[in-house]
């Protein structure tokens, strides 16, 4: 049985390594990994089974290397252990699961018998075992009158990248009516009772946008983590944008387009 611990805080993973050690005393191999680049190599040297899951290493994010294992290997048992609750990771874990796959999400605030059912639940039985408080945030996500829907989240994320109205309808494939109706729909999730373009005299002190950015930060909706990965979304979507324009105009000068 091969286990791969990533986790960048040594002592961290000195506690996973023992509890894992501890169920399975025998015929267990274990790895570690401190960094989200190393996690990968190690990944694709070794094809280890079972994950224990550090969600904020430096250099890859946990995210970035879930989705790289389960690219490579679905069945892989994944247990995401992280010092936060935000919803910014519970969406990003939910956005990469592949049907079918088991995995968990227990904070590292567990104790240490509560770490030692997740590592069994997860590893031995095959189940998904999901900590209390991020069960609460997932059941927060799906109530549409609470929650930020995915639709009202890509405007979140797209805004707080700073892009206009224009440039989120081009993303998104919508009108430009209709990004600044999602975007409408977002400030009133995020309860913001003035949007941009109110009358003067019942104008809000605050910039909608950028208010609307900073409760989504105070409410962990997004974190720095989810940022620079929707960056990376984007900046692929614009090199392909771009491509794609080029191929386009080579069609209308009566060029064939180059492979």
């Amino acid at each position: 049985m091969r286990v791969m611990i990533a986790e960048d805080d040594a002592l961290h993973r000195a506690f996973a390594r023992k509890i894992v050690e501890r169920l399975w005393p025998d015929d267990i191999e274990v790895i570690e990994a401190s960094s989200g680049d190393r996690a990968i190599d190690l990944a694709t040297l070794e094809s280890p089974l079972y994950v224990v899951l550090d969600l904020q290493l430096p250099t890859a994010s946990g995210i970035e290397v879930a989705r790289t294992i389960w690219g490579r290997r679905p069945d892989t048992h994944i247990l995401f252990w992280s010092n936060f609750a935000d919803e910014a990771y519970v969406r990003g874990v939910a956005r990469i699961v592949p049907p079918g796959s088991v995995y968990g999400y227990v904070l590292k605030s567990a104790s240490e018998d509560g770490m030692c059912a997740a590592l069994r639940g997860v590893f031995h039985e095959g189940h998904c075992i999901i900590d209390r408080e991020i069960r609460g945030i997932q059941h927060r996500t799906l109530d549409r009158r609470e929650g930020i829907t995915d639709c009202e989240y890509e405007s979140l994320i797209d805004i707080a990248l700073g892009l206009t109205d224009k440039a989120v309808a081009d993303r998104r494939g919508l009108s430009t009516r209709g990004a600044q109706n999602r975007i409408q729909h977002l400030y009133e999730k995020l309860g913001l009772a003035t949007a941009e373009g109110s009358a003067p005299n019942s104008a809000s002190p605050f910039n909608s946008r950028t208010r609307a950015v900073y409760l989504a930060l105070a409410r962990g909706l997004i974190n720095i983590d989810a940022l620079r990965r929707e960056q990376h979304h984007f900046d692929v979507w614009v090199g392909q944008a771009a491509s794609a324009r080029k191929r386009e105009r080579r069609t209308q000068s009566g060029k064939a387009p180059k492979p």
